[in-house]
């Protein structure tokens, strides 16, 4: 690439980030787009604009952003959302660092080197005043390599010494969340899976109950078994899509009245195929027909699923946050495979459907790009080269993917899903796109070459990289110019709601629909972080000039991510910062990535001193046993002396055992006793009591 071209293609994305930084500022002063720019607060009841006026100081946002504590964005958004801007601001401190030693020694010791004319070039294409600035300038075995390999082991030392910081700082947010004196039902809950065939002359409920009585005689409080809630489930999402089909008619005929003749005109709809055909019926009529009709079958359905489709699972609840803990990280059984115990994960956590599984079919699925491989679609896709645009298109379509296929495992928790999914996405992208575009952009022959020679991959590294540098460079700031950009505009999303709004939104409760903005997405962006992390860490020491970069996308990342969390994203599930151990190895990954790739260029720089790096390899490794050692027991169990802290009231243990019940077996309609004489024979659905 020439250097105009970069400069062009910089400078085009840069105009592209102050538009839609302008548009945010003009658009998020509107009262009609309150519930677009302010949601977070709206849905708190809080003033959307609260801690500045934005009809003022239309960039006010970017002092609330700086200003807030990391308390706020708990308040705001919880643990889970506070740990992600640790990781911002881990690799942000580990960039900055770095660049503070990298540029204003390597960058002259590169320039000055007369070694090199033509052939090292750090750019596809032509030889620019950029390549004189990286490593590739320098000649081979020239003795100024060692301050390269100096600032390998400063990028490295720099990288252990932020992490082991956040690790602690994020044990420390989790512990302060779970030993809050708030009530919190799941922390007095396990699930239990795998319970074993009923015994004769007993129900599964009794089975349960005695089981654990006889364990925690003083703690147990009941169980609630796991039923199949397949059939009930449909039923229930019926009768609630009829409720909404009428609510939204009955508005429609209340707005008649307004905008017509006093009498109004009552709606009206076809019943056939998608409501095009068959016969036109009232549709206020038609539907409390359906409500009418599917409410005693909901209820009959309901009753059955209490008392005649038990699975092997159950939940177990405890009067003692402490007794809870305990019997979470307990071996219950000789076989392991028999009476399964964890913690219970959070109501809206949980994948109900997920615990059915046998413990032996609950294995990771190893070769989880398999199935993207053989897809002759995709696979036409990949083994193309991926331009930036492309690249960025494609791997927002591929995490759904990969979601379904960690769901597939049988994991209980909508957060681990979007942990085990966010892992397979990371390597995913770092294999396929940064690996696979470094050596050549072929894809798929990458992986053929790592499969018959694994250690060809600092070869394969060495000789990709150089050539590649300003395609990286130009992706990292389209990535936080203009990514970062549509995030803060949310232009996509502010017109997808007027459009709902004027068009199809007829009730409050779709309204409310169309604007409610979801949660940050952690499954997604972070394996993208990660991806430029890994980008910028393995160019940090060969092309210097690349960390500025990734410091403008970090630190802008906070910075706009920040107002974000306070104002827009609404969390979807609390972990307590379970996300951290995934995001620490995926940074030291990347890290080893990095020294792997140093190894290999100082190899093709014929460096005879290049075996001096492999201790930085092995200390990486030595350092990520060491913290998951001493760190990650405490992010998979809770401590026992943070579950005995004491609670500001003593809790009410039948809201906690019921905040489990699944909306589909909850209803008015079904009395205390008969509930309670289905619980006894019985418990629970796929969610439930």
């Amino acid at each position: 690439m020439e250097f105009s071209s970069f400069l062009t293609s910089l400078g085009t994305s840069f105009l592209i980030f102050i538009v839609l930084m302008l548009l945010f500022a003009w658009l998020s002063g509107k009262p009609g787009n309150s519930v677009i720019y302010y949601p977070n607060r709206i849905l708190k009841g809080l003033d959307p604009k609260e801690g500045g006026s934005r009809t003022r100081n239309p960039f006010a946002w970017i002092h609330e952003a700086m200003s807030s504590t990391e308390q706020d964005v708990i308040s705001a958004s919880g643990y889970d959302t506070a740990v992600y801007f640790v990781f911002l601001s881990t690799v942000l401190g580990i960039l900055v660092l770095s660049g503070l030693v990298l540029l204003p020694v390597l960058l002259p010791v590169a320039a000055t080197d007369v070694g090199v004319k033509i052939a090292k070039t750090t750019s596809n294409g032509t030889f620019s005043n950029l390549d004189k600035l990286s490593m590739g300038n320098v000649k081979e075995k020239s003795s100024r390599l060692w301050a390269f390999l100096l600032a390998t082991y400063w990028v490295s030392f720099v990288t252990y010494f932020l992490l082991w910081k956040a690790y602690k700082h994020v044990s420390g947010l989790r512990a302060d969340a779970l030993m809050s004196p708030e009530v919190r039902a799941e922390q007095f809950a396990i699930l239990v899976r795998d319970i074993p065939p009923v015994p004769e002359g007993q129900t599964r409920k009794e089975q349960v109950d005695s089981y654990f009585k006889r364990i925690y005689p003083e703690s147990f409080y009941r169980s609630m078994l796991v039923t199949n809630n397949k059939v009930v489930n449909k039923l229930w999402e019926e009768l609630e899509g009829y409720k909404k089909k009428l609510a939204r008619a009955e508005a429609v005929y209340a707005l008649s009245k307004k905008t017509g003749k006093p009498e109004g005109a009552r709606p009206t709809n076809r019943i056939g195929f998608l409501g095009l055909i068959g016969k036109k019926v009232d549709s206020i009529e038609y539907y409390n027909e359906k409500i009418n009709e599917v409410t005693p079958k909901l209820e009959s359905e309901q009753k059955d699923t209490l008392r005649e489709k038990q699975l092997d699972a159950a939940l177990v609840f405890f009067s003692s946050r402490v007794a809870a803990a305990s019997a979470a990280q307990s071996l219950h059984a000789q076989m392991v495979d028999k009476w399964t115990v964890t913690d219970a994960p959070e109501f809206r956590q949980m994948i109900w459907t997920n615990l059915k599984i046998k413990f032996f079919q609950r294995q990771k699925y190893l070769p989880f790009l398999k199935p993207i491989v053989d897809i002759d679609a995709i696979k036409t896709v990949l083994e193309a080269y991926l331009p930036q645009l492309a690249l960025i298109i494609f791997l927002a379509l591929l995490p759904k993917l990969l979601y379904s296929l960690s769901k597939a495992e049988g994991i209980p928790s909508e957060g681990h899903v979007v942990r085990a999914a966010s892992g397979k996405y990371f390597y995913f992208i770092v294999l396929n796109v940064f690996i696979g575009v470094t050596v050549g952009g072929t894809l798929f022959s990458t992986f053929k070459d790592i499969k018959k020679d694994p250690d060809s991959i600092p070869d394969l590294l060495a000789a990709g990289l150089p050539v590649n540098a300003t395609f990286f460079i130009t992706f990292v700031a389209l990535r936080f110019f203009v990514g970062y950009g549509l995030e803060l505009s949310r232009i996509i999303p502010l017109i997808i709601f007027h459009l709902k709004r004027k068009y199809l939104c007829k009730t409050e409760a779709e309204v409310k629909e169309a604007w409610h903005p979801g949660d940050l997405r952690y499954g997604t962006r972070f394996p993208g972080d990660m991806l430029i992390v890994t980008i910028v860490l393995c160019y940090s020491v060969i092309a210097p000039i690349i960390i500025p970069f990734g410091v403008v996308y970090f630190g802008l990342g906070w910075l706009i991510l920040r107002n974000q969390a306070l104002k827009v994203y609404v969390p979807a599930y609390e972990s307590y910062g379970r996300m951290w151990p995934h995001m620490h190895k995926r940074i030291l990954a990347a890290l080893i990535i990095y020294q792997l790739t140093m190894f290999g260029y100082f190899g093709a720089k014929q460096f005879i001193y290049v075996p001096l790096l492999l201790p930085a390899i092995i200390l990486s490794l030595i350092f990520g046993y060491v913290c998951s050692k001493k760190f990650y027991r405490f992010f998979r169990d809770t401590a026992l002396e943070v579950a005995c802290r004491d609670l500001k009231e003593i809790p009410n243990m039948e809201q906690v055992f019921r905040s489990y019940i699944t909306p589909s077996l909850s209803s008015d309609k079904i009395e205390d006793d008969q509930f309670e004489d289905a619980l006894s024979q019985v418990s629970r659905s796929t969610s439930f009591v």
